[in-house]
């Protein structure tokens, strides 16, 4: 199953780095959404979150805070 997720991220954020490599590492495309330089989004991602902090993950629709690799592994069905 092909999963559309979103990782709104800054260049800076060390969990935004952990969180990318863990995509990366099981295969999972991502959008990466630099919000240091695209106000708009950044904008998009308080909306969806309520949060002005990074990490936040959009995987479906689903919002996670943070680099949530328990949460993440559920939403996407990975299980190694």
């Amino acid at each position: 199953m092909t999963h559309k997720v979103i990782v709104y991220s800054t260049p800076s954020c060390p969990w935004c780095y952990r969180a990318k490599l863990f995509l990366k590492q099981h295969g999972i495309q991502f959008e990466d959404v630099d919000v240091s330089v695209d106000r708009e989004r950044a904008m998009e991602m308080v909306e969806k979150s309520g949060q002005m902090g990074v990490p936040v993950i959009d995987v479906d629709g689903h919002i996670i805070i943070g680099f949530n690799e328990p949460k993440l592994r559920e939403l996407l069905g990975i299980t190694d």
